[in-house]
């Protein structure tokens, strides 16, 4: 290499943001993803014994998912060809596939082949993909930010290995950004850039996982204070407004969330997974309706109250709109978390149906029958009905099923007074 192409790289290399600067050459520089890569764990027992297969890395971004395809590619030794499918389509697919071939024939070589937002490729184009994948011709990486189960063909996923990333903790990428500031080769270490502790962990924590955007934030904050040092004030000013990540998958996630907060009468998880969506765009208008549901669907008659509320904060959402309707949101959460349960009437309607789908279906007894017809009692339609409200105490021994059977079966779990005692003991442990 002449000194102009080395001029040329140096150039290049110093022009890429520090993010990409500062990409983990190796396991050692890698943080994050221990459940799969520690010592000892599936993915690294597997690139020990030299046996990758294809794999698919599914998790948000900036969870080190290119990173690590390409320290396997350095470890493996494979020749390594990328593909971003948002941009590539079938017939550069099936060039680099028919390299592949050529190279393992003729060089006996195996190529790793890593398409970033697989997702992006349709049906077609994944598809052309199994043929090799299956006999070994490439070993695929796959990267993808959606829920592969949702967003890939079946038989790819079936002949790749998942391996879900999840958010680097805020520690770890707290280690990423005192690394940035020290590295002289790579990093921000030529600056003579300090940073306090304040700042460094504001950046970690509101970076939500994300390395990448916490090394965009702290390289922002490092052109503005040459020579000096990063403070609270300063990081903040060089963060934008946190985007909540929220994509299909974290959409029914925290919906579930929400849901399973109310039932399990926890106001403050409720409040929290409400406001996360809120956040992050959710129409105000779903989070009402799950609310009725779970009013009835969780509550029920323990306190029909809550269905009044729901409902009427649901009328209110539409009439109101957002911002205000957070607060009427959160009214209504939070007295569906609050109140006692009772699932009776969910598992009623469900038993019911149930038998009516796959049992005989019951006819409706002659007494019960309508009688307000010409020519009902010659058929004996309502014959031997009891008028309840004749009866002094509004109720009479009489049976309106024709069979024996239960389906509505309320419970009285004192459920009140517990609430308020695990509500009390658990706030308690926050607090400690």
């Amino acid at each position: 290499m002449g000194l102009f192409d080395r001029e040329l790289a140096q150039n290049m290399e110093q022009a890429k943001p520090l993010a990409a600067r500062l990409r983990p050459r190796n396991f050692d520089e890698f943080v994050g993803q221990e459940h799969f890569l520690g010592e000892g764990k599936l993915l690294r027992r597997i690139l020990a014994a030299d046996r990758l297969s294809s794999v698919i890395f599914y998790g948000p971004p900036g969870t080190g998912k290119t990173s690590l395809a390409e320290i396997i590619a350095t470890h493996t030794k494979s020749v390594f060809t990328r593909l971003h499918a948002a941009s590539s389509g079938v017939k550069e697919l099936r060039e680099l596939l028919e390299q592949a071939r050529e190279r393992l024939r003729n060089l006996g070589r195996r190529t790793l082949l890593f398409i970033d937002e697989l997702h992006h490729f349709n049906r077609t184009q994944q598809d052309v993909l199994l043929p090799d994948v299956e006999v070994g011709v490439v070993r695929l990486i796959g990267a993808t930010t959606e829920n592969p189960f949702f967003s890939l063909v079946s038989p790819l996923v079936s002949r790749s290995q998942i391996f879900e990333f999840k958010p680097v903790t805020a520690s770890d990428i707290r280690k990423v950004l005192v690394r940035a500031l020290g590295d002289s080769e790579r990093g921000l270490g030529k600056l003579s850039v300090t940073a306090s502790e304040e700042a460094l962990d504001f950046l970690a924590e509101i970076s939500d996982g994300d390395v990448r955007h916490a090394l965009t934030a702290l390289e922002i904050a490092a052109s503005s204070v040459i020579g000096g040092q990063i403070d609270l004030a300063v990081a903040q000013e060089s963060i934008q407004k946190k985007a909540v990540r929220y994509d299909t998958d974290t959409h029914y996630d925290a919906a579930s969330a929400l849901i399973k907060s109310m039932r399990g009468s926890d106001p403050d998880a409720a409040v929290y997974w409400l406001a996360r969506m809120l956040e992050a765009g959710e129409d105000p208008r779903f989070l009402a309706r799950r609310i009725v549901i779970a009013a009835s669907e969780d509550v029920g008659n323990a306190d029909p109250k809550a269905l009044v509320v729901a409902n009427a904060a649901a009328q209110a959402t539409l009439f109101v709109g957002m911002p205000e309707c957070r607060i009427i949101l959160s009214q209504a959460a939070t007295y569906v978390a609050l109140a006692p349960k009772s699932n009776a009437a969910y598992v009623a309607i469900d038993e019911a149906l149930n038998d009516v789908r796959t049992r005989a279906v019951l006819p409706v007894p002659a007494h019960l029958q309508d009688a307000h017809y010409k020519g009902a009692e010659r058929l004996g339609h309502g014959e031997g009905y009891q008028y309840a409200h004749s009866s002094k105490d509004g109720w009479v021994d009489q049976d309106y099923l024709g069979v024996d059977r239960s389906y509505y079966r309320p419970v009285d779990r004192g459920f009140e007074a517990r609430l308020k005692q695990r509500l009390d003991e658990l706030r308690s442990r926050r607090k400690h």
